[in-house]
């Protein structure tokens, strides 16, 4: 179906094509953001999108509001869950997902944020990914992360379905909907690509240090 309908860079064909499971959709795209650690999906725009569209498709926006708040909440508790689980033996410097810089950024971030980074982090792509288990491997308990998880998730929902409700209203937006939704992806996914960019260079930073450092000891 995500395929099929326009995939993830076509926010408006899929939530049309998933009809009357477009909720499931977009609470199951955002809970696999952070529940399942997988950073890659413009959480941002499908929100912004669905609620836009939340007329034509048949989705009142308090039950969006709703929906995208458990969601996300469930999500950062089970993300919590792992880093308490698993901890760094989850994220290497090898990994291609997992990998052991975006601990250490989503690390720094609490650190200068504390408690606050749960509410703040859900608005910064990718690091509203790792944040959650690098609080789980904090002395943080569950009950003051679920308090701020909760705040964020619930903050996050609205803000940005009260964003797409009432900008779609404004016959320019309304009018250009696929071309607006698209630029948002794009926008969303900027941070990501500045990322990987800068993964592959320290990558091939490290593998030139590791090449140079072997040499020396021949």
């Amino acid at each position: 179906m995500l395929l099929h309908s326009g995939g993830l860079l076509d926010p408006t064909g899929l939530l049309q094509g998933s009809g009357p499971w477009v909720l499931p959709v977009v609470m199951g795209i955002i809970f696999i953001e952070t529940g399942l650690l997988f950073p890659f999906l413009p959480g941002d725009s499908l929100i912004f999108t669905a609620a836009l569209l939340s007329g034509a498709l048949g989705l009142p926006l308090p039950l969006l509001i709703t929906g995208v708040a458990v969601a996300a909440i469930v999500g950062d508790s089970v993300g919590y869950a792992i880093g308490r689980r698993f901890g760094k033996r989850l994220f290497t410097p090898g990994a291609r997902v997992f990998k052991a810089r975006y601990l250490e950024r989503a690390d720094a971030f609490f650190a200068m944020y504390g408690a606050q980074s749960l509410v703040l982090a859900r608005f910064v792509p990718v690091i509203r990914t790792f944040v959650p288990p690098v609080v789980g491997m904090s002395s943080m308990p569950y009950r003051r992360f679920l308090l701020w998880n909760a705040v964020g998730g619930a903050a996050w929902s609205l803000l940005l379905s009260a964003a797409g409700f009432y900008l779609g209203r404004i016959p320019a937006i309304a009018d250009n909907v696929d071309i607006i939704a698209v630029g948002i992806v794009v926008v969303s996914l900027i941070p990501i690509a500045i990322t990987v960019i800068r993964e592959r260079r320290a990558d091939k930073n490290d593998r030139g240090r590791e090449a140079a450092t072997e040499a020396d000891h021949e």
